[in-house]
């Protein structure tokens, strides 16, 4: 091929980007995930598919990865954000919320399915570090790929959706101290099992640690201290800057970067600029675990499977049985009804992304050897690739059952943690927002606010009011202060554009939802009517109707005179403002 050293690499990216932008469209419009598409695109361009064949047909060098070594630095780095992401969702208020299902049957299904597998790994010959790895990286599910489906169905805050997120959650909590794991596995391959597993739990507590006290003291003055100087491209420099630093710390104390990343997400998860970073993040986020999963199907060797083809069948039979029977069993105990334990564990059987992280780290410190990676890689993949299809069916069994008399029902521990619904969204939480917050709380009304300026964010949560920092113009914010489910949209902003912009962005998200906006004149209140808010209140024209009210007084005219003037003028003034 003429293309060399970095033509090589650009040819790469191209094919790469060309990928993607096929890819995710089209599983959208098959209702699938992403995942499985960039799977499958590293397996077909790969050197075990079309890339093998470049060496027969030289034009196929043009459309597949010729160097997929080239491509894992931005693997890793995919990995550090997957992490960091799911750093930001483990909220301590979260998972205490949650806290049975998540450490009652998340904490059952993990260690219940870690054993099965890592035992049955033993009984065919593998070493105990690698039966421990294996068993821990294939009792993880997809949080990526179930969650996703249940989002598209817009089933999240059904008995199914939040029995697996909790799960999910246990899961996702367990990645960090595995990986540790295998870090001191791969250094210590000669050590005591029961050994490692108690240092890599105090090492991982005393990093946490650290890097707990660190933030505490440091990350959110620095990110109050940009979010005042503005600009949305400082922002992102210091989420960059936070998810590097940690993942470097964790590092240099001999630990995985991947955990550090995980660290600074759940500390920046408790600040009010946690949804901030995750709609920053959400382009890059896409296109780095693409990368990332890409070279996963790279890695996937078709002539291993192949050979292998009766080993990773009956592995993959063997793995989606034993993790149905255990999620069931999980679930039906901590989580709920019969009926809703089968869907959610027909969702949770299969493999997880975090496995071939996992694996991935294994191999490089020989813990596992690479044909077994090869293998267990295939069953992982083979596995998350009939994630949709076990979903269909489990959601159609679960409706065939209570057709007959089931009933899908949950506990009701479980049922108190729905997700947030009939609240009221402020968008500004200055004089005028507080006002409103501590009317409608006075009728104990549940109360999300957004707002641009990082003080102010910071003095009202230490008042305790639930605020976080960001622009409510943005989809993505309202998506995440939960607009689907709210009673009542409120905009309080002082910024004229930036408030038309928060209706607007409301309007569109919800059609049908009563929009109160406040405005600084009848100007501003005719744009706020254009963009869609259901009443407006102009600041102006009720500050000027007040003083002629005060004003009638001294002229000892009746009170119920004057209110009768200032009514009718007020109604001339909001016909004007509609024409």
């Amino acid at each position: 091929m003429a293309a060399e050293g970095h033509e090589v690499w650009l040819k790469d990216a191209a094919v790469f980007l060309v990928a993607a932008g096929v890819v995710v469209p089209a599983f959208k419009r098959l209702r699938m995930s992403a995942v499985l598409g960039f799977l499958l695109a590293g397996l077909a361009l790969g050197p075990y598919a079309l890339g093998g064949l470049a060496d027969r047909w030289p034009v196929l060098e043009w459309v597949t990865i010729s160097s997929p070594e080239a491509a894992q630095p931005f693997a890793e780095l995919g990995v550090l954000f997957l992490l960091f992401l799911l750093g930001l969702e483990l909220s301590f208020q979260r998972l205490w919320a949650l806290r049975r299902a998540v450490f009652g049957a998340g904490g059952l299904q993990a260690g219940l399915s870690a054993g099965a597998i890592g035992g049955a790994c033993l009984l065919i010959g593998l070493t105990a570090p690698a039966a421990v790895v294996v068993g821990l990286a294939l009792a993880l599910s997809s949080t990526a790929i179930v969650m996703q489906i249940l989002a598209e169905q817009r089933r999240s805050a059904t008995p199914v959706g939040r029995a697996s997120l909790a799960v999910l959650l246990m899961q996702d909590i367990l990645v960090a101290p595995v990986l540790i794991l295998v870090g001191f596995l791969a250094r210590d391959g000669g050590a005591d099992l029961g050994v490692l597993l108690l240092e890599a739990l105090v090492q991982g507590a005393i990093a946490l640690a650290v890097i707990v006290f660190i933030g505490r003291v440091v990350l959110k003055p620095a990110f109050r201290l940009v979010a005042r100087a503005g600009g949305r491209d400082l922002m992102m420099a210091i989420i960059l800057a936070t998810v590097v630093g940690a993942s470097l710390l964790t590092a240099e104390a001999g630990l995985s970067l991947a955990l550090g990343a995980f660290l600074a997400g759940i500390l920046l998860g408790e600040t009010e600029f946690k949804h901030q970073a995750e709609v920053d993040l959400e382009p890059f986020k896409g296109l780095l675990l693409g990368v990332f999963f890409t070279t996963v199907g790279l890695s996937l060797d078709l002539g291993a499977v192949w050979a292998n083809l009766a080993i990773v069948l009956g592995g993959l039979a063997a793995l989606l049985v034993v993790k149905f029977v255990v999620v069931f069993i999980a679930c039906r105990l901590f989580a709920g009804g019969s009926v809703m334990a089968l869907e959610t564990a027909l969702l949770l059987a299969p493999a997880g992304e975090f496995a071939f992280v996992i694996l991935a780290a294994a191999n490089a410190g020989s813990v596992v050897s690479p044909e077994v990676v090869a293998i267990v890689s295939a069953i992982a993949g083979l596995s998350m690739l009939l994630t949709p299809f076990l979903g269909a069916a489990g959601k159609r069994l679960a409706a065939a059952l209570e057709d007959r008399g089931g009933t899908p029902g949950a506990d009701a521990a479980l049922e108190a943690y729905a997700d947030l619904e009939d609240h009221v969204i402020i968008a500004g939480m200055g004089r005028v927002g507080r006002a409103i917050a501590r009317v409608l709380e006075t009728e104990k009304v549940e109360i999300i606010a957004l707002d641009r300026n990082a003080e102010r964010v910071a003095q009202t949560r230490l008042d305790g009011w639930r605020v976080y920092y960001g622009d409510a113009s943005h989809p993505e914010m309202l998506d995440r202060a939960g607009a689907d489910k709210a009673a009542l949209f409120v905009v309080t902003a002082d910024d004229p554009d930036k408030a038309c912009a928060m209706v607007a962005a409301m309007r569109k998200r919800r059609s049908g939802a009563p929009i109160l906006a406040r405005a600084r004149d009848a100007e501003h209140a005719r744009r706020l009517k254009e963009a869609g808010a259901t009443h407006v209140t102009p600041e102006a024209i009720e500050a000027a109707l007040n003083m002629a009210g005060r004003a009638l007084e001294v002229f000892s005219i009746p009170a119920e005179a004057i209110r009768d003037r200032i009514e009718q003028e007020r109604d001339d003034e909001y016909a004007r403002i509609e024409r």
